[in-house]
C-alpha cells in the first residue's frame, strides 16, 4: 500500500562563499555564514560554553567562550564572545592565550560563587557542564566569596523539580521553551543580582502551563531543573514480599539506556535492558512494545469507525501526555477530535491489573503497576485522577530512563555484560509496529499497517512508510484506502513539538487544511528525545543527532522483527480471544480508553508556595 507524500518545499541549496581567516595562526576557509566558535571547532579547537545551545540560544551570557579577534589587523575591543561573533574576511582569531585564559577562569569562578556546590550528592555529578569545564580549566578553589540568592525548590509537580540553588540563569531552559515548544513557561523575572528563573507570578511549574515534556531538563546544563525522583519507592517495594512489583519499559527506553554505559548512540539495548530489570528484582517483566501493539489495536479500528461512521474527524493521537495537556489549555475545540484510547503506559498498567492478575490469581491491590518511560510527563499522566479503574491506579510508578540507569548502578549490575534475555511470556512479546512508537511519525505508520490489511481485507506487503519518518517538524501525506467500497484519499499529518502542532489544528480550525488522521508527540523527534532520556551535551549536540540516531535504532529493530503489524501479535490475538472480546468493546472501553477535558492555567485561587532552602 503505498503512500504519497506532499508539500515537501524543495528548495535549491547555494553553496555559502568562503572567507579566509586564521585561528590559533592556522590559515583557513570557511563558510561567511559560521560563527567563530563554529569554524574554531570545525578546525579542531574546542572553545568552552556554558550557555550555547545552537540555533536555541546564542545570547553569550556566560562569557566563556571569549575570544581575541583581529580583521585585517585591527585588534577588537575587548574579549568578544565567540558564539555570537561571525567570521568575516582576513579575521584573525585567537582561543587560547594568557589573557583569555584568566577571563574564562575568572568567569567560572563568578558561576560558582552563587552556584550551589554540592556536587557529590548531585543528581548531575559526572554529567554536569559547569563541572567538566571546572575539572578542565582545573578549578580548585573559589576564591570568589559574597551573599548568594535566596534559593528555593520546587518540588509540587508529580514530573519537575526546580531548584534555583543550582540555577546559572544560562537561559537555555528559557528558550528552549519558547523556541523548541513555543510555549515560555519559565523566563527570567527579578532584577540584577536577585533575578532568577520561574514561572510567572512565582508559581510553582504545578500550576501553570507546563506540559512536562521535560525539554528543559534536557537543556539544562546543571541540575537547576531535574525529574521528580521515584527510586526508593521502587526499591523499597521490590524489598517488601507482600508487594508484587510489575515493571513494562517503552521503546525508547531500549534505544537510548546504552548511552547511560558508554554504549554508541543509535544502538538498541533491548535484551541488556530486559535482564537488568530482571535482576533488580521485579516479579514480572513486560514490554511496553506490547501495550503499543494494544494501542494500535484499539486506534486503529476507532480511526476506521470514525471513517466509515461519520465520526469526529480528524481523529488525533492521544499517547503523548504533554501533548493532550496542550490540546486541553489551548485547544479545547479539539478534544473531541483526541483518540479515547490511552496510551501504551497507561493500557499496559489497566492489563497488569486485570487481565495479568485474574490469570496469576493475584489480588490486584497488592501489585504495584512501575513503567520505565523516556519522558517526565508520564509521571504526571500515571497520576492524572482518570486512569484508574474501579479505584485501582493504572501505573501507580512511572520512572524515567535515566532514574533505571541509576538503579541500575546502585544495584551493581554490570549492564554491558548482561546476557540478552526477552520479557515475560502473557503481555511481553511485540511487533515492529509497537517497536516504532517512539519515533515521531511511528504511531501513524503503525496504525497504518493495521488500518490497511483491515480495509482491504488483505495482508498489504509495502508497509513502510518512509514519508511519515522524517525530523521535519510537520509532514503531509496521504494513502488510498477502500472506504465503504470506494477508493478513497486518506490524508494524515504529523508533527512533533506542540509548536508545530499548534501550526497543524490552526489550518485545521482555519480550514486552510482538511486531514483524516493526525499524529502528534509533544517532544522533538517524537519519544526518543523524551525530557526522562538520557542527557546529551550542547557539545556533543554539535557532532551527534540524538533524535535521528535513537530513532534509527527502533526501525532496525522493527525490520528485524518476523512480525510488524499488531493485528499479528500472537499475544494480542490471545487478549482478544480470551479476554477483550473485539477492539472497542464494551470491556476495552472501560479499561483501555477514557476523556480528557478543558483545563486552564494560572489558577486564580491561593498558591502553594514553593520551599526556601
Amino acid at each position: 500500500m503505498s503512500i504519497r507524500e506532499q508539500d515537501l518545499n524543495l528548495t535549491v541549496m547555494i553553496e555559502p562563499k568562503k572567507v579566509n581567516i586564521t585561528i590559533n595562526n592556522i590559515p583557513l576557509q570557511v563558510d561567511e555564514n559560521l560563527t567563530v566558535l563554529l569554524a574554531a571547532r570545525q578546525a579542531g579547537f574546542d572553545i568552552p560554553t556554558l550557555c550555547y545551545l545552537k540555533d536555541i540560544n546564542e545570547i553569550a551570557a556566560c562569557r566563556l567562550c571569549v575570544v581575541e579577534a583581529e580583521i585585517n589587523g585591527r585588534p577588537m575591543r575587548n574579549l568578544p564572545a565567540s558564539c555570537a561573533l561571525k567570521v568575516e574576511e582576513g579575521m584573525s582569531i585567537k582561543t587560547n592565550t594568557s589573557k583569555i585564559r584568566k577571563a574564562v577562569k575568572q568567569n567560572l569562578e563568578l558561576i560558582l560563587a552563587n552556584h550551589n556546590r554540592d556536587c557529590l550528592t548531585c543528581n548531575r555529578n559526572g554529567s554536569c557542564e559547569l563541572q567538566t569545564l571546572c575539572e578542565q580549566r582545573g578549578i580548585d578553589v573559589v576564591s570568589i566569596t559574597g551573599e548568594k540568592r535566596e534559593a528555593k525548590i520546587d518540588n509540587l509537580s508529580w514530573s519537575i523539580v526546580r531548584d534555583t540553588s543550582k540555577c546559572i540563569l544560562c537561559g537555555r531552559c528559557v528558550n528552549t521553551c519558547k523556541k523548541v515548544q513555543g510555549l515560555g513557561v519559565l523566563d527570567f523575572v527579578g532584577r540584577g543580582f536577585h533575578s532568577e528563573v520561574a514561572p510567572a507570578f512565582d508559581y510553582s511549574m504545578r500550576d501553570v502551563n507546563c506540559i512536562y515534556c521535560g525539554q528543559c531538563i534536557e537543556a539544562c546544563p546543571v541540575a537547576a531543573l531535574r525529574e521528580k525522583s521515584n527510586i526508593e519507592q521502587v526499591f523499597d517495594a521490590i524489598d517488601d514480599p507482600t508487594i508484587h512489583v510489575v515493571v513494562q519499559a517503552a521503546p525508547s527506553v531500549r534505544a537510548a539506556i546504552g548511552e547511560e554505559f558508554g554504549v554508541k548512540m543509535g544502538t538498541p539495548t533491548t535484551g541488556k535492558m530486559t535482564a537488568a530489570l530482571r535482576r533488580l528484582g521485579f516479579d514480572r517483566v513486560f514490554d511496553t512494545n506490547f501495550s503499543a501493539d494494544l494501542t494500535i489495536m484499539e486506534e486503529a479500528n476507532e480511526l476506521i469507525s470514525r471513517v466509515l461512521n461519520g465520526g469526529k474527524l480528524p481523529l488525533i493521537t492521544s499517547c503523548s501526555p504533554g501533548w493532550v495537556k496542550f490540546c486541553e489549555m489551548y485547544y479545547p475545540d479539539f478534544l473531541e477530535n483526541l483518540s479515547t484510547c490511552k496510551s501504551p503506559q497507561q493500557m499496559m498498567g489497566a492489563m497488569i491489573k486485570t487481565y495479568y492478575a485474574k490469570q496469576h490469581n493475584i489480588d490486584p491491590k497488592s501489585i504495584l503497576s512501575v513503567s520505565v518511560m523516556p519522558c517526565t510527563s508520564k509521571k504526571s499522566e500515571a497520576n492524572r485522577p482518570e486512569m484508574q479503574v474501579d479505584g485501582l491506579r493504572d501505573v501507580d510508578v512511572s520512572l524515567t530512563t535515566r532514574e533505571l540507569a541509576d538503579m541500575i548502578r546502585a544495584a551493581g549490575i554490570d549492564f554491558n555484560n548482561l546476557p540478552d534475555e526477552k520479557p515475560d511470556p502473557l503481555m511481553g512479546d511485540y511487533t515492529g509496529a509497537g517497536v516504532i512508537f517512539g519515533a515521531t511519525g511511528g504511531v501513524m505508520e503503525a496504525a497504518l499497517r493495521t488500518a490497511a490489511d483491515i480495509l482491504t481485507g488483505t495482508d498489504v506487503q509495502d508497509i513502510e512508510y518512509h514519508a511519515v519518518r522524517d525530523l521535519r517538524g510537520v509532514k503531509e501525506a496521504s494513502v488510498v484506502l477502500p472506504i465503504n467500497g470506494v477508493d478513497t484519499e486518506i490524508k494524515i499529518a504529523v508533527a512533533h513539538t506542540v509548536l508545530h502542532a499548534s501550526k497543524v489544528l490552526d489550518a485545521v480550525r482555519n480550514g486552510e487544511k482538511e486531514y483524516h488522521f493526525i499524529e502528534v508527540m509533544a517532544c522533538p523527534g517524537g519519544c526518543v528525545h523524551g525530557g526522562g532520556q538520557p542527557i546529551v551535551s550542547a557539545k556533543d549536540r554539535l557532532t551527534l543527532n540524538p533524535h535521528a540516531l535513537r530513532a534509527q535504532a527502533l526501525y532496525t529493530e522493527d525490520e528485524s522483527q518476523m512480525l510488524r503489524k499488531s493485528h499479528h501479535n500472537p499475544e494480542i490475538i490471545k487478549i482478544y480471544k480470551d479476554f477483550l472480546g473485539e477492539p472497542n468493546s464494551e470491556l476495552s472501553h472501560k479499561l483501555l480508553h477514557t476523556h480528557y477535558y478543558q483545563r486552564g492555567y494560572y489558577p486564580q485561587d491561593k498558591k502553594e508556595e514553593v520551599l526556601e532552602l
